[in-house]
């Protein structure tokens, strides 16, 4: 990056505006692939509650319009997830022309491990958090009192702990990042290792449901993340960037 080449604001704002139009065209192109399977596709996403339903239940709607809407909601948000890797890759572009050029060598591994992430933090919720949050929640039913989850009730549940894993299993990247442009070192996380642990528990109570097994789900995961964070920050860290 040429530092004394500016360029004008404007600039900047028709860039983001032209890499935000295409995000809206890939997740729309997305939306639309989605839609031609929605129904298979919130078969595929209300699985884990099913399984975990006694048997006979089944979910319902209240609304005239909500199962189809539902369905809408259903193929946009497998839209967002198809266009994941767009999502990123023009992020890290609209980026780019701020970094360096041996911070630029790196740029595609990190628009693969941006999705890489976020993807298997989608997936660790489906696979791993879904099945045992369930039986928790389900576990509270009793011969009086039967669980009748919505549509909508369980399509804006799942959709929001989906996005939320996702996020957060961009922790390693972001953290890793910090420290190559040296807002953080791996001193630093390892001496404030104990009050990471404590935040990640309250974010982890603030994001999940309030109990304790979905707030330990995403705890858990999260503390590993930060072990691999330090990890990442040793290898990418400024210091060692600098000396090379």
């Amino acid at each position: 990056m040429d530092e004394n080449t500016q360029i004008p604001f404007t600039a900047h704002l028709d860039e983001l505006r032209l890499r935000l139009i295409r995000c809206v065209i890939a997740i729309g192109i997305g939306f639309v692939i989605a839609y031609f399977f929605k129904e298979r596709l919130f078969q595929i996403l209300i699985d884990p509650l099913v399984k975990a339903l006694p048997s006979g239940n089944k979910l319902i709607f209240t609304g005239i319009s909500e199962a189809f809407f539902t369905y809408l909601k259903v193929a946009l948000l497998a839209g967002v997830m198809i266009a994941t890797p767009v999502i990123f890759f023009e992020f890290w572009m609209f980026v780019a022309p701020g970094l360096y050029e041996h911070e630029k060598k790196i740029l595609f591994p990190i628009i693969f491990l941006s999705s890489f992430f976020f993807i298997g933090g989608v997936l660790f919720g489906y696979f791993v958090v879904f099945p045992l949050g369930f039986q928790f929640f389900l576990s509270f039913a009793t011969d009086t009192i039967q669980a009748m989850p919505s549509m909508k009730e369980y399509l804006s549940f799942s959709a929001t702990m989906l996005l939320v894993f996702g996020a957060v299993f961009e922790l390693p990247l972001i953290i890793t990042c910090l420290a190559h442009i040296g807002i953080v070192s791996v001193s630093m996380l390892k001496t404030n290792r104990k009050y990471a642990i404590l935040i990640i528990f309250i974010v982890a109570a603030i994001l999940t449901p309030p109990d304790v097994v979905s707030q330990i789900l995403m705890a858990i995961p999260m503390m590993i993340l930060y072990e691999l964070s330090i990890f990442g920050a040793k290898i990418f860290s400024k210091k060692k960037t600098d000396a090379n």
